[in-house]
């Protein structure tokens, strides 16, 4: 990515809540953030880009493909710099990202941010996780 990667959203998915993930992220300075359980509305953008490409992508190429790894590459060139997002007015995601660029941080202004120490494990259990938090203010 051409800038800092700040904190991770993510559903319930298992696979997120793996130790080895989360301790990957806090290595890289990046912060683990699942969304509350029945919270389908706070992914929505991520199941819109997926819709997407179910249509636009998916739908027209042959997933048994040899040259499915350049098909892939050439539509994601198309989806980034050519193809018109509503979500950003018309404009293409990196006619975005340049608009954006004077406000965005640095890397090393985001690592000064960070404080790992904060940062705990998660568990998948949302009940469990609350009760966690509740037990660690109490001490």
């Amino acid at each position: 990515m051409p800038f800092p990667i700040q904190r991770i959203q993510t559903d319930r998915g298992r696979e997120f809540f793996a130790i080895d993930v989360q301790k990957m992220l806090k290595s890289y300075g990046i912060k683990f953030r699942p969304n509350r359980p029945a919270s389908p509305h706070l992914n929505g953008k991520v199941e819109r880009s997926q819709k997407t490409d179910k249509v636009e992508f998916y739908s027209t190429v042959d997933l048994a493909s040899t040259d499915l790894d350049t098909l892939l590459a050439e539509w994601q060139h198309y989806y980034n710099w050519e193809r018109s997002h509503s979500a950003h007015n018309g404009k293409t995601p990196i006619e975005r990202y340049f608009q954006l660029l004077e406000k965005t941080p640095f890397s090393e202004d985001v690592a000064k941010d960070y404080h790992p120490d904060q940062e705990h494990i998660q568990e998948q259990n949302y009940r469990r996780e609350l009760q966690l938090r509740k037990l660690k203010r109490c001490l």
